[in-house]
C-alpha cells in the first residue's frame, strides 16, 4: 500500500498577536500604576511643591509649617511693627536736632543775605523763623513772586524737604493803605503773599499737608511805621518751622511791637493763669407768707 503523506503543517503567521497582547497588557498595567501614583492628594502635593520652592526662593515662607491632613487655608497674621507710623512721624518731627540742623543749613546757604540784613534766622527749642523782606520776593503792592523769590524758595525747599516739621508761612505788611481790585486791603495782600510762598514750596516737592499760609496784614509790626526804614522792616514774610503740630505761632514779646505781655506769652507757648471769676451772689431769699388759719 502506498504510504499517506502527512499533511504539511502551515506556519502560523499570527504568533505576533500573542506578543502584541502581552505588550498591551504590560502597557495597560504600566498606565494603571502611573494613574494610581498621580491620584495622590493634589492639595498635599501643591503644598509640598510650594514649600520646596520657598526653601530656595523665599526665606520667609520656608519658616511656615507644611500642613498634614485636612487642607485648610493658612492665615498668617502680619507682625505688628515695634513703632507705629504715627509714632515714627512724631519721632521724626520731635527730633531734638532737626531744628538746629535746619537753622545751620539756612545760615550756610544764605550767608550773603544774612550779612545784608535781608534774611534773618532766629528761634528756640519750639520753632525757628526764617524772616525775609518782601522786597526780596515781591514787587510793591503785588503778590507775584520775582525771579529772586524762586531762587530763594528752591534753596529753602531743599533744606526743609528731608524733615517732617510743619511749615507755617506768615505774611505781613506796613500800615500804608492799599485799595485795588485784586487786594482791597492789606489783609488780602499779606495772605496772597504767604499763599504764593506755600504754592512755590509745594512745587518744589514739599508735602502740602505740612504747610499753612496766613496773613496778618499791618497789625503785627516789628518796627515803627512812621519811617520808611521801619515800614521796610514791617513788610516781610516769615517761614515758621515748628517742632510739632502743637506749635503754630511765631511772634514773641521780644520780636513784636505793640504786643501785650499776655498775648506774647501765649504765642510763645506759655499759658497764663486764667483770671478768676467773681463768685456769684446768691439770689435774695423770697419769704413765703404763712397760710391763714
Amino acid at each position: 500500500m502506498a504510504r499517506r503523506r502527512h499533511a504539511e503543517e502551515h506556519e502560523n503567521h499570527e504568533r505576533w498577536l500573542v506578543s502584541y497582547a502581552d505588550f498591551i497588557t504590560l502597557l495597560f498595567a504600566f498606565f494603571v500604576v502611573m494613574y494610581s501614583i498621580s491620584s495622590v492628594n493634589e492639595g498635599k502635593y501643591k503644598v509640598l511643591s510650594q514649600a520646596l520652592v520657598g526653601v530656595f526662593n523665599d526665606p520667609d515662607r520656608s519658616l511656615r509649617p507644611i500642613p498634614i491632613g485636612d487642607e485648610r487655608p493658612l492665615t498668617v497674621k502680619p507682625a505688628e511693627p515695634l513703632i507705629k507710623d504715627s509714632e515714627q512721624v512724631d519721632a521724626a518731627i520731635s527730633a531734638p536736632d532737626a531744628l538746629q540742623s535746619i537753622a545751620d543749613n539756612v545760615r550756610d546757604a544764605f550767608g550773603d543775605l544774612i550779612k545784608s540784613d535781608e534774611l534773618t534766622v532766629r528761634g528756640n527749642e519750639l520753632w525757628i523763623e526764617i524772616e525775609l523782606k518782601s522786597s526780596l520776593l515781591f514787587g510793591s503792592g503785588d503778590a507775584m513772586p520775582s525771579d529772586k523769590a524762586f531762587e530763594i524758595i528752591e534753596k529753602v525747599s531743599k533744606i526743609l524737604k528731608p524733615f517732617d516739621n510743619p511749615v507755617h508761612v506768615e505774611g505781613f505788611t506796613d500800615n500804608q493803605p492799599i485799595r485795588t481790585a485784586q487786594y482791597p486791603t492789606n489783609w488780602e495782600l499779606s495772605t496772597a503773599r504767604a499763599a504764593s510762598m506755600v504754592r512755590m514750596m509745594a512745587m518744589e516737592g514739599i508735602d502740602p499737608r505740612r504747610m499753612a499760609a496766613v496773613g496778618y496784614g499791618e497789625f503785627q509790626p516789628v518796627a515803627s511805621n512812621d519811617t520808611a526804614e521801619g515800614r521796610g522792616h514791617n513788610r516781610r514774610v516769615v517761614l515758621v518751622i515748628s517742632r510739632n503740630l502743637d506749635v503754630r505761632r511765631s511772634l514773641t514779646g521780644s520780636g513784636s511791637a505793640n504786643v501785650k505781655p499776655d498775648a506774647a506769652m501765649k504765642r510763645a507757648g506759655t499759658q497764663t493763669a486764667p483770671t478768676p471769676m467773681k463768685p456769684l451772689s446768691p439770689p435774695p431769699a423770697v419769704k413765703t407768707p404763712a397760710p391763714a388759719l
